[in-house]
């Protein structure tokens, strides 16, 4: 194909089959990495319907073990994703996917509270970047009006994980336990590690850097979309001050509030749903893990139509806003009722709202950051509101160990969505919105 001339118009078509292309080759891939690193973060939680009683945790065990992930996360975030900025994506996220998998793996040996701990710290020092990293990633192919879908998509990845994933753990469980001695729980994390350590090396073979150094992409569409890319960015500059700005940017921090509210719903339900649909009357692992995939099945279909909303109408703060709010309902309510089927309904519609939040949060930090100061910005957002992901199962079952009342952390879990709702009003529409 012959290249463009600058001085030529694009037309329409050119630049969607150019996005197109970029589309096919990067997303799909993208997302089903997150399948794979979200199966692995969360299949603790399926784990513990034997783990814990085979290993005599109690819940607060549980919950500190859970969230001491996001210690590990939290402390190589940042750094992670500027060495990603630096030496290239293909290379990086090849790290990450094969070191997660490794340590997921791991687990098979657990048999103290110790090392439960140790591996679940080094799990979070693994995949530290990942998500971020993806998002920073994205910013090098989209310009900021075509960026909030693709980020969604890729976010899909969350309730995908959740619809395959819950049945899959579930079933391992169930009909591997005691196969060659062996107990469900370690068959489930040998099993669920694999894919991470062969996509990884697939990885190094497949991701490129960049719009550069795309072999699939000609002169003239490798033009276009870098132009797109430069006249989309009206963040900082990209200079080394703009890294010491990123932390004296006092709209860092606010997301930094808003995202750790939403990641304290959104964990709630990860890492306690199974617990919670046992709890319902359930029985059976397999049956509780189908059982589970219904409200990530109703959080897929959330993300679509509030995705799609949000886009067609260029308004971010109150699609972020009404997903917030309903994941706040669907806690407070199925907290409160002790009818089995009210109660999935009202999960499944506390995990709309919470995991629905995530790819919609992500279009207001990237409305006013760029180039190396989105490295940075990214990172201490993802990270410092991913310490809720260490707060969240922490204080659940420190409540549920202290009170023997579940209602109280989802009552918790609620109030933190309403404060995460009521700060994004704050944030300037005319910035956010663009």
């Amino acid at each position: 194909m012959t290249a463009y001339s600058d001085a030529v118009p694009i037309a329409p078509s050119i630049e969607s089959a150019a996005y197109k292309k970029v589309f096919w080759r990067i997303i799909p891939f993208l997302t089903l990495c997150y399948v794979i690193a979200y199966l692995d973060r969360v299949n603790v939680g399926f784990a513990k319907l034997q783990m814990s009683q085979e290993l005599g945790f109690s819940e607060a065990v549980y919950g500190l073990g859970a969230g001491i992930f996001f210690i590990g996360y939290f402390i190589f975030e940042v750094p992670s994703n500027i060495i990603l900025h630096k030496i290239g994506a293909r290379i990086w996220i090849a790290r990450i996917m094969i070191t997660w998998g490794l340590v997921s793996g791991a687990f098979f040996f657990v048999h103290s509270e110790t090392m439960f701990y140790v591996l679940r710290f080094l799990l979070g020092v693994a995949e530290a970047g990942f998500y971020p990293g993806v998002i920073l990633y994205l910013t090098y192919w989209y310009p900021s009006y075509r960026r909030a879908k693709m980020v969604a998509i890729f976010q899909a990845g969350n309730p995908v994980s959740g619809i395959f994933g819950n049945p899959l753990s579930g079933w391992i469980m169930q009909y591997f336990d005691n196969t060659a001695g062996i107990s469900g729980w370690q068959w489930l994390f040998v099993v669920e590690a694999i894919p991470a350590v062969v996509i990884g090396v697939i990885t190094l073979l497949y991701l490129d850097n960049g719009i550069q150094s795309a072999k699939w992409l000609n002169d003239g569409e490798k033009r276009l979309l870098a132009s797109n890319i430069a006249e989309g960015e009206h963040g900082m500059p990209d200079n080394p001050h703009s890294l010491w700005a990123v932390f004296k940017n006092g709209g860092v921090w606010l997301m930094c509030l808003i995202y750790f509210c939403f990641v304290m719903g959104q964990y709630g339900i990860t890492f306690w749903l199974p617990t919670l649909v046992k709890a319902s009357g359930v029985v059976g692992n397999f049956n509780i893990g189908l059982v589970s995939a219904i409200p990530f099945i109703c959080a897929m279909l959330a993300m679509i139509v509030i995705g799609h909303s949000a886009d067609r109408h260029r308004e971010r703060r109150w699609h972020l806003v009404v997903p917030a709010l309903m994941g706040a309902v669907g806690f407070i309510v199925a907290a409160t009722i002790t009818n089995g089927p009210m109660a999935i309904f009202f999960l499944s519609l506390a995990t709309a709202g919470v995991i629905t939040c995530a790819p919609l949060f992500w279009s207001l930090p990237t409305a006013f950051l760029s180039g190396a100061a989105a490295a940075a910005g990214i990172a201490i957002i993802n990270s410092v509101g991913n310490l809720a992901g260490f707060a969240s199962p922490f204080l659940i079952g420190m409540l549920r160990d202290m009170t023997g009342d579940s209602r109280i952390g989802m009552y918790m879990l609620a109030g933190t969505l309403i404060a995460g709702a009521a700060l994004v009003l704050t944030t300037s529409a005319k910035v956010v919105n663009r």
